[in-house]
């Protein structure tokens, strides 16, 4: 059974603005880079968690269970929708996006351009690869989630590249369970990494374009993230219990430990046109479950991404977002535009919004301007490159499964490594 929920979408006011081009030789066009961006696509119903079968659950079951999820998160219950359901093994469980998205982006890019994909982390649910712990073969695990839905990505062109990061989830096993998947997925075509942090410039993109890729869980482990907490009205309440960290995922090399002053190093040195930061977590969200996990990664690299990067990609939440940063709070009297912020981590799992954390969460933050913002959805996202301008897509796909391709919101941005800071 599949249940179309009601899709919550707020559409903000569109503030990007853009200016001419740098120049270039005259009668010469721009050239054009086009990408795909999704995150947390990893869920399969092939490899649930227990608790998602123990005890069976029948569809009443399972959505009195989300109801109560919602109301206890402290989102407005007249927004409630509980997403597709699947039944496995006798018992309702959510839904898996995986292979629909995947189905949806193949046939975007047939008809589109795609010369390479960013996978922005959770790429595999529930405790990322297990070296056998659960019982269960890590070379058939990513044959199913990695091969089986991307592995034909590339639609003829040899240079086609999905380049990857890890999220929480991919390291809940151990730090040697997490690093088999760097090892699977920097030796096995189309996938790229090259470590958890890296920077890369794809053949495709001509030299246009230079993705810089950070590990936000493990940067995150290094630093103090206040546990959340709202009130009854969607607000943030302040609290003095700090998350725990599993302490495999500390940082432990001194690459780990320098990852925010290698990423400005990386970005300050960057000769390419277009400077590209891709994590797991976001800088701001609007799920309000993990806002100070966000709060914590702005301390540690906003100042840096907001000097030198022109897009910010990040999944982490299962949902669809577009939003600006104007950063105020750390660069003062920049004449850069806005940092882009793209979410888009609704490729595998569904999230709903919080309307009322986000009310607050503008109210308090006038530097943050949400221009989309979409839950309960299963989708993605792609980029066009050219000149000076970045175009900005994102696509939902319908929970029937059927991979068809709807686009929801589109947004130009201007470059900002170019200007004057």
């Amino acid at each position: 059974m599949s249940i179309r929920p009601f899709a919550f979408v707020l559409l903000l006011g569109l503030g990007a603005c853009a200016t001419d081009p740098a120049p270039r030789a005259a009668g010469k066009p721009a050239p054009v880079t086009e990408f795909l961006a999704f995150g947390d696509h990893g869920y399969s119903l092939d490899y649930l968690d227990a608790e998602d079968l123990t005890p069976p659950k029948t569809e009443a079951d399972y959505i009195a269970a989300a109801r109560a999820k919602w109301l206890k998160e402290k989102r407005p219950a007249a927004e409630f929708t509980p997403g597709p359901i699947s039944i496995v093994q006798g018992s309702a469980v959510a839904a898996s996006g995986m292979m629909p998205v995947a189905r949806a982006m193949d046939g975007w890019c047939r008809a589109h351009r795609c010369q390479f994909g960013v996978m922005l982390g959770d790429n595999i649910y529930p405790d990322g690869p297990t070296l056998g712990a659960d019982g269960r073969d890590d070379a058939r695990r990513f044959q199913d989630i990695f091969m089986a839905p991307y592995g034909k990505f590339g639609w003829g062109d040899p240079d086609f590249r999905i380049y990857a990061v890890l999220g929480n989830h991919d390291w809940h096993t151990s730090r040697a369970a997490a690093l088999s998947e760097v090892k699977f997925l920097s030796a096995t075509r189309p996938f790229y990494m090259d470590g958890i942090s890296y920077a890369a410039v794809p053949k495709a993109a001509a030299g246009e374009v230079e993705i810089f890729a950070i590990d936000s869980h493990v940067l995150l482990a290094g630093e103090k993230v206040l546990e959340d907490k709202l009130a009854d009205d969607g607000s943030e309440v302040a609290t003095t219990k700090f998350e725990t960290s599993e302490p495999w995922t500390v940082p432990a090399t001194p690459a780990e430990k320098a990852m925010a002053a290698d990423l400005e190093a990386r970005l300050k040195a960057s000769k390419a046109r277009w400077k590209i930061v891709i994590a797991h977590h976001p800088l701001w969200a609007s799920a309000g479950g993990k806002f100070r996990q966000s709060e914590a990664l702005r301390r540690a690299i906003l100042p840096i991404v907001c000097r030198y990067a022109d897009l910010y990609f990040a999944g982490h939440e299962h949902t669809l977002e577009v939003a600006t940063d104007d950063c105020r709070t750390v660069t003062a009297g920049t004449t850069q535009p806005p940092l882009p912020h793209i979410v888009t981590g609704s490729a595998g799992k569904q999230r709903p919004l919080n309307t009322a954390f986000m009310a607050h969460q503008a109210r308090n933050n006038p530097q943050y301007a949400s221009l989309y913002a979409r839950g309960m959805v299963w989708g993605f996202s792609h980029v066009r490159l050219q000149g000076d301008t970045a175009t900005v897509t994102m696509i939902a796909t319908p929970n029937d499964g059927s991979g068809a391709t709807d686009v929801v919101f589109t947004q130009d941005f201007q470059r900002r490594s170019g200007f004057t800071r």
